[in-house]
This record gives C-alpha cells, structure tokens and sequence, in this order.
C-alpha cells in the first residue's frame, strides 16, 4: 500500500519537472487539457490492470500528469482576475477539491470494489476536454509571449460575456520596451536572483512539510482507526471551515501570517496527539481535524502565495518547481507512516511537529502580497519585498477608458 500511494507521488515529482515548462513555453490551456486527457487515460488503464507492477505503472504514469491538470487550472483563473477577485475564486477553486474529498468517501463505500471505484473517479475526466470550447487562454502569457492580439480578442469576448463594452483603447495596450522581447520559462530563473532564490527556497519547504502534514495526518487517522470510510469523511468535512478562515483573513491579515499560524495549528495538533490515550479515540480524530484544518490552511494559502510571487513567464514552471517538493514529501510520507508507526505509533507524529514548527517560522521571510499585483518581470518580483509598489503599467491588463482619459 506505502508503495502504491507513494508511486502516484513519485510520478507527480517526475512531471512537476516538466508539465510546469510546457505551460509556460506552450500555454495553460494546451497544458491543461493535454494533461487531462492523459490522466483520463491513465486512470482507465489502472483499473483494467493485469497485476500489482502494471498498476503502479500506470498510477505512476497518472501522476505525472494530473498534477498539471490542478495546478495549469489554479496560474489560469489567477491570471484572468485582479487583485481584488484573485482571493475568491483560489479559495472557491479549492473548495471544489474538498467537495470532491467528501463525495469521494461516499463513492468508496457505495463501490467497495477497487477497479469499479478507479473507473468511476476516472471516466468523469474525459469532460475536461469539454473546456476546449469554453475557457480561453490567460491573456497575461499571451501577452508575456508578444501575442498581444489574441489577448485583445479573449479581453473583447470576456467584455462581451459580461454584458459591457470594452475600453474604447483596449488594443492600446502598454508594454515597456525592457519587455518587448519574447520572455521564454528557464529553471535558472527562479534563483537568478538572491530574493528569488529565497522566495523559492522558502517556498520549496512549506511545499514539503505541508504535504508531509496533509497527507501524514491522513495516513495516520487511518492506519489506527477502525472506520476507515467515516474517519476520511469527518476529516474531510473540516476543510470547508478552512475555506472560510481564509476568506475571512487573508484580506484583512494578509497571507504570511495566517499562513505562519495554520503551520503552528498543525504542528501543535499532532504533538498534542501524542499524549492522547488510545482509547479516547473521539478525541484523537477531533485533534487530528484541527490539525487537518491548519494543514488544509497552509496548502492553499502556499498555492496563493506561489502564484503572487513569481512573474508571469516563470510562473508555471516556478508553481511546479516549488511544488515538486511536495511531492517528494508525499513520495517518503507513507513509509514514515507505516514504518515509523510499527517503533512507535507517535514516532510520526513527533516528526510532524518539528516539521511543522520550523514552516511556520520560515514563512515569515516572506514578503505580504496582500492587494498587490501579479509581478510580471522579475523585476516586479524583486520589488515585492520593498516598501515601494510595483510598477502596473508593464504588461498588465489595464488599460484607460475614454472617459478616464477626459477627466
């Protein structure tokens, strides 16, 4: 079973190190309907496995591509929106995830059956490929790409859609000429710099200990519990309050801090859960759905902070980059799990705890995006961390209207 989940999480690895340069060299949205279509795949053909090695051949070929199906989705619908909506629709894209974590226990106890239970969370896939005609591309990579056109186009048809004319000098978009060169995605660009290096250093770390955490208190309510159906249901079910935490803070607090505590939050459930008797196993999940909340926290709070951190041409890459630290995470989980949990069943806890401890300081190196733009130069990205504003005229989608213009 370690080996099984922790091969889904070594193919994540595998295509966090490419699927993030082809959506930012060919686009999100040919990213994410590729991946999509490969994932659908994949998932058929686990469920139709002869034996134990073709499954875990084809869970692996699944994983490294249905990770760039969640995260070509999360960069486009943070680039369609401004600053002002980007906190809404992460936390509603996310939502959608915790939803499915609770459907999904259902399902599984209506399907007891493996194979019937993979093709029915499999087949539902081949939709995504519905979206062909119906989402755009980011019209911020078209415009980091020089194909400033099309994104006329998208931001005319999105005008258009929403019942409102578009500003009379849409075209007249502004690009600075220090930008006027086709940006092309580069692994060295995310450490070019000694500030970018840090934002992805810092950012690779809460990667890992916050899937660490996730998936380890998981694991661990699991593997010593008796209801393996309820207990995932109940945990579950905290993350919708998660959900609301961060609408209520992160634009009133900010990310950094919330982000710092919910890694204190986790840390201290499961050092908590040490000392909690066996027998009082109400108390175990109740604890164990604290923590769960705080790592639920910190997973998309870091998913929102990535993207506000990295410019537009490296943003992809940067996401899948960083993030590929949590897969490594979810790779070694299930073995510090059931291994560790047979020494000693809070042995894994108490890793947890530091793990958690030490992300919730290093959070704070980290600069506040709260209501500031998407970076779109490196520059930009430079900027973040200084008191003065970044510029907002490079190539951002805002443009004057007529009527601004005469006042």
């Amino acid at each position: 079973m370690d080996l099984f989940q922790s091969g889904l999480n070594l193919g994540f690895f595998l295509g966090s190190l490419g699927i993030g340069y082809i959506a930012d060299r060919f686009g999100r949205k040919l990213c994410f309907l590729g991946t999509a279509l490969v994932t659908a795949v994949s998932g058929v053909l686990t469920a139709v496995a002869p034996d134990y090695t073709f499954m875990v051949l084809f869970r692996l070929v699944q994983g490294m591509v249905s990770k760039g199906v969640w995260m070509s989705g999360y960069t486009l619908i943070t680039e369609f929106v401004g600053s002002s909506y980007r906190r809404m629709v992460s936390i509603l894209y996310q939502v959608a995830f915790t939803v499915g974590l609770g459907v999904l226990a259902g399902v599984a106890y209506a399907i007891p059956h493996w194979r019937w239970l993979q093709l029915a969370v499999s087949l539902p896939t081949f939709l995504f490929l519905l979206y062909y005609w119906c989402v755009p591309e980011s019209p911020r990579w078209l415009l980091s790409q020089r194909r400033n056109t099309q994104a006329v186009k998208i931001m005319e048809h999105i005008a258009h859609r929403n019942g409102k004319p578009p500003p009379a000098d849409l075209k007249m978009l502004s690009v600075e000429k220090n930008v006027m060169e086709k940006l092309s995605p580069s692994f060295v660009d995310l450490f070019r710099s000694p500030t970018l290096r840090k934002y992805s250093l810092v950012l690779m770390y809460l990667w890992f200990s916050s899937s660490v955490l996730y998936q380890g208190l998981i694991l661990h309510v699991g593997a010593t519990g008796e209801n393996h159906y309820l207990d995932f249901f109940y945990s579950s079910l905290v993350e919708f309050p998660s959900a609301f935490i961060m609408l209520v803070t992160i634009d009133r607090v900010g990310r950094i801090y919330p982000l710092a505590v919910s890694n204190l939050v986790a840390a201290a459930a499961c050092l908590i859960m040490i000392f909690i008797p066996h027998d009082m196993r109400w108390l175990q999940i109740a604890v164990a759905c604290v923590g769960r909340m705080g790592t639920t926290i910190m997973l998309q709070m870091v998913c929102l902070v990535n993207t506000e951190l990295l410019p537009t041409f490296i943003r992809s890459l940067g996401m899948m980059v960083c993030s590929s630290l949590c897969d490594l995470g979810g790779i070694i989980t299930p073995f510090m799990v059931y291994r560790l949990i047979e020494i000693w069943q809070a042995l894994p806890l108490i890793l947890f705890g530091v793990l958690g401890l030490t992300a919730g300081g290093m959070t704070l190196f980290l600069p506040e995006t709260k209501g500031v733009s998407l970076p779109e130069t490196i520059e930009d990205a430079e900027n973040l961390g200084r008191k003065a504003k970044p510029k907002e005229n490079t190539i951002y989608l805002q443009v004057q209207t007529s009527e601004c213009k005469g006042t």
